[in-house]
């Protein structure tokens, strides 16, 4: 298992200072599978200042089209032959089509009647509670044997500077015969490794992490949680691994409840940077794929300035695809060690 890194350094003169030297260093880290490179600079204390929820939430219950009153009425159906219903429905929770889809089949999972849950009051049992119903979702259209049923992926976009243009708490839920690309990528080199190692990369990465501790967080059931070595956040990401896992349609109920026990973990901690937004993907194979575990990442989003809106991705990584963190990964596991 390889952790790569190119180290550089920045001189520069600073006329404040009579004109001193200033060394900067920054570091180019290899993710250890996909060889993709990530930016460890602009070093910064990961503190936000979070905005007033009560000016940022008044006013947009009265259009939301998933509260309540409206998500019967306006909401898409299902046709009869994908959910003969026309919606899913479990308690208050419902799941119907995505009216602006990102495959054929694609949906919108709402998880609650409660129009604004702060990050910190999602609890363990509601987050499980919402994954087991989607893949209850998935488990239906896998019955009618679509040809789409083959990786079943749940998106998650939490508040505003994650990419929700929705404050009501949903899921993003689809079924796609077309792997998304970073998850295409590490499909295609997962099976290089095995080939080439004769072992699954995700139990070696594993292995390994826990072994050095510098970014192994912690086990909850059968769930591995470690920050990620080349994070794509700013703010750093975290990852679990499933053991013996390959698919989304291979979790149990027990998985769900341990999934959402670490997430509720993580999310603590970066409430107390200031951290109030995220992403969070399910990364998944098919029921076949020996090399390949299933696994998420939460990466914590934020502005780089709340009064500008200055968005925490700019074009090195929009354009270039080329990540920036502002912290080490092994600073940002110890600070998120307390929670664990």
């Amino acid at each position: 298992m390889k952790f790569e890194v190119i180290k550089k350094e920045t001189v520069m003169m600073i006329p404040q200072q009579e004109m001193a030297e200033r060394r900067i260093s920054s570091e180019i880290r290899l993710d250890p599978l996909t060889g993709r490179t990530a930016r460890i600079c602009h070093f910064m204390n990961l503190q936000w200042e979070k905005p007033d929820f009560n000016a940022l939430v008044s006013g947009t219950e009265s259009w939301c089209p998933f509260c309540p009153d409206k998500v019967h009425a306006i909401t898409p159906c299902f046709p009869k032959n994908l959910i003969p219903e026309g919606r899913m429905q479990k308690n208050d929770m419902v799941i119907f089509p995505n009216i602006a889809p990102y495959d054929t089949i694609s949906a919108v999972a709402i998880y609650g009647a409660r129009h604004f849950i702060p990050m910190t009051e999602l609890t363990p049992s509601l987050m499980a509670s919402a994954f087991g119903f989607a893949q209850d979702f998935f488990r239906r259209i896998e019955n009618t044997g679509h040809p789409e049923s083959v990786y079943h992926i749940v998106n998650w976009n939490y508040m505003p500077p994650s990419g929700s243009s929705i404050i009501h708490p949903h899921l993003q839920i689809f079924s796609s015969s077309t792997a998304p690309n970073l998850m295409r990528q590490e499909l295609e080199a997962s099976k290089r490794y095995m080939d080439n190692h004769g072992s699954c990369f995700w139990e070696d990465l594993t292995a390994t992490e826990m072994k050095t501790g510098e970014r192994y967080l912690g086990r909850i059931g059968r769930t591995h949680w470690m920050t990620a070595y080349a994070p794509m956040g700013v703010a750093g990401d975290v990852l679990a691994v499933l053991e013996d896992a390959r698919c989304t349609l291979d979790l149990t109920a027990q998985d769900f409840q341990d999934i959402a026990a670490g997430l509720s973990k993580v999310m603590a901690e970066y409430d107390k940077m200031g951290i109030y937004s995220f992403n969070m993907n399910f990364f998944t194979g098919t029921g076949t794929d020996d090399h390949f575990r299933f696994h998420l990442l939460f990466s914590p989003r934020t502005f780089f300035s709340q009064k500008l809106g200055t968005p925490d991705v700019g074009a090195l990584q929009f354009l270039f695809n080329e990540s920036i963190c502002l912290a080490h990964p092994e600073e940002i596991r110890d600070t998120l060690k307390q929670g664990f």
